[in-house]
């Protein structure tokens, strides 16, 4: 149990965050990818991205991490071995998903373990269009979770719909279709994160998008690269909604990822009167990065488009604290998705935010959250998620007394220096 209190403290300063989730582990994929050396910078040591680092150093690729340098020695996709061991995914959904798409086109068979957590999470999302590719999946229930084995081979392209707006399914079907004779493509009904595709080219990979269609032609041999992974702006977010709602605060993150299907959440705060700015100073590769400029902001409610949610997905449980220091009634809906993360965050946001103090509710897909409040404080659960965690402790900022957060460790999956960048930006005496 971890007591988190910063009342009347103002967050005040710059801040680069750590390295963008997302990005880390495509970058770790695609150098395994790729014949020759590839040299990732700035790269995530968070658990999560760890665990994509092990599953392929355990497929045979030379990897070593030093500090946050990544140097990645590989031969491409025809020199990956057969793990003599289950390959333990922990708590990354991102590495379960994505590496089924490489695994469904290897001559070999390899079996994906995780955590209590993951291993309840659905896999089913992936396993479809993989499986009209030709892959065989062996799962151990019918609820097609982990454990679950992959039995790949030669596979066939295919033309696949999305029936949920998920980047990870996207990914998974784009890198099988890197080890396909012939084109896959995908149909997206609204865009989701478009890594994948930006960073293929950098490693001379060949793919091409055409509004909600995304087609690649294999099979593909990827060379080796050098590459930054900008800032992370799901990280950014924390300090985003922080300063927002936090009387006297004004802070400067520099070198994060400005992505467009990345921003949903300042575009939304911005909807509710946020004063935040953003600044394109440069890009590493395809990838925008700069400023994000944050001032404590009065905020009213505003509505949502369904086809804003996939930039934001993350971000849904700080817009739901933000929210409660918004004048008015506001609904946040089309977040079904959210029920199927580390934990079903709909629920887990409601319970946190109502133990300290927030008027909200859910129904199905909706979260109604009636400001403006005074949070109280109080003890709270967050089932062992991430997110959770950190939301929870934003939630300090602006808690009449002390919030007690009953698991921070988990924190390392995506971010281990959160606190380190807390107690950085709050404000002291000129």
């Amino acid at each position: 149990m971890e007591e988190v209190h910063f009342k009347n403290q103002p967050l005040i300063g710059e801040l680069q965050v750590p390295g963008d989730k997302s990005i880390s582990h495509r970058a770790i994929m695609l150098g395994a990818l790729a014949n020759g050396t590839t040299k990732v910078d700035n790269f995530l040591t968070s658990e999560d991205c760890m665990r994509t680092v092990e599953a392929f150093k355990e497929l045979g690729v030379d990897i070593e991490v030093d500090k946050t340098l990544v140097t990645i020695k590989s031969k491409g996709y025809y020199s990956f071995q057969q793990p003599n061991q289950p390959l333990n995914m922990g708590n990354s959904g991102t590495t379960t998903r994505l590496i089924s798409g490489i695994l469904a086109g290897l001559p070999f068979e390899t079996e994906l373990i995780g955590d209590a957590s993951l291993s309840q999470r659905p896999m089913g999302r992936v396993i479809d269009p993989l499986t009209k590719m030709g892959a065989d999946f062996i799962t151990s229930n019918n609820r097609m979770t982990l454990p679950l084995t992959v039995k790949g081979g030669t596979l066939k392209p295919i033309n696949y719909h999305l029936p949920v707006d998920s980047a990870q399914v996207k990914s998974a079907i784009l890198l099988s279709g890197l080890l396909t004779d012939g084109q896959t493509t995908v149909f997206e009904r609204n865009q989701t994160r478009n890594h994948t595709e930006k960073m293929l080219s950098a490693f001379g990979g060949e793919v091409e998008v055409n509004n909600d269609q995304i087609s690649i032609a294999g099979p593909q041999q990827l060379s080796g690269a050098e590459l930054t992974v900008p800032g992370d702006a799901s990280s950014a977010a924390f300090w985003i909604a922080a300063a927002v709602i936090t009387p006297g605060s004004h802070i400067l993150i520099q070198n994060v990822g400005l992505n467009q299907t990345r921003t949903g959440l300042v575009d939304v705060l911005k909807r509710m009167g946020a004063k935040i700015s953003l600044q394109v100073t440069g890009y590493i590769g395809d990838e925008p990065i700069g400023n994000i400029e944050v001032n404590y902001s009065k905020l009213q409610p505003t509505t949502l488009e369904s086809s804003e949610i996939p930039s934001l997905i993350d971000e849904i449980p700080l817009l739901a604290l933000v929210a409660t220091q918004a004048q008015g009634t506001m609904e946040i809906n089309n977040i079904e998705e959210l029920r199927y993360k580390e934990t079903d965050r709909i629920e887990t946001t409601v319970q946190i935010l109502k133990s300290l103090g927030a008027n909200i509710d859910s129904k199905n897909d909706t979260m109604t959250v009636n400001g403006k409040v005074n949070l109280t404080g109080g003890r709270v659960r967050t089932n062992g998620d991430h997110r959770m965690a950190m939301m929870a402790a934003i939630a300090s900022t602006i808690s009449d007394h002390p919030i007690e957060i009953d698991d921070v460790t988990c924190i390392n999956i995506s971010y281990p220096s959160f606190f380190d960048h807390f107690k950085q930006l709050l404000s002291r005496e000129s």
